[in-house]
């Protein structure tokens, strides 16, 4: 049971972090980076048991973390 929540989790953050460079400017990749961290930390915590407030804070700060420091190309 363990590695399906390790694997679930690990999953969530690679499909959040191939969208956080969807925008053309930095402050644009980290709003949709942070929203999609928002969700996908949502559904990791309640999966988890962490909490979906807990898991949307984490998960939307990576994301935007991870948008602003995506390029454009």
């Amino acid at each position: 049971m363990r590695s399906s929540k390790t694997m679930y989790i690990a999953a969530m953050i690679a499909f959040a972090l191939s969208l956080s460079a969807c925008g053309r400017t930095p402050g644009t990749r980290a709003v949709t980076g942070g929203l999609i961290g928002a969700g996908g930390g949502a559904a990791v915590g309640s999966a988890t048991g962490l909490g979906a407030s807990t898991g949307a804070l984490i998960g939307g700060a990576g994301g935007a973390g991870a948008g602003a420091l995506t390029g454009h190309r």
